[in-house]
């Protein structure tokens, strides 16, 4: 495993946080990594949504399937996660 350090800011979540995933983790897997530290924590689950994943600022989501390693993220980017509709 080749660590990658992230900030989650996850929706609904009051708090910023150090997330580590792998580079070579997918967004979704990503995503459940940072969901693990909030949903049901901090943030209340929501059923039938997924989690998506996009650079803080930026209007569009990651692909789920894009792999850190290809993204252009550099450590200690801040992430945002938020609930969305399946497609």
């Amino acid at each position: 495993m080749s660590a990658f350090p992230f900030i989650s800011n996850f929706q609904g979540d009051f708090l910023l946080q150090l997330v580590v995933s792998d580079v070579n983790a997918n967004m979704d897997e990503v995503a459940e990594s940072a969901a693990y530290h909030s949903v049901g924590r901090r943030v209340a689950p929501q059923p039938g949504k997924i989690v998506r994943v996009r650079k803080a600022g930026e209007a569009d989501f990651f692909p789920r399937q894009l792999k850190v390693a290809d993204s252009g993220l550099k450590p200690m980017d801040c992430l945002e996660f938020i609930f969305a509709n399946p497609e």
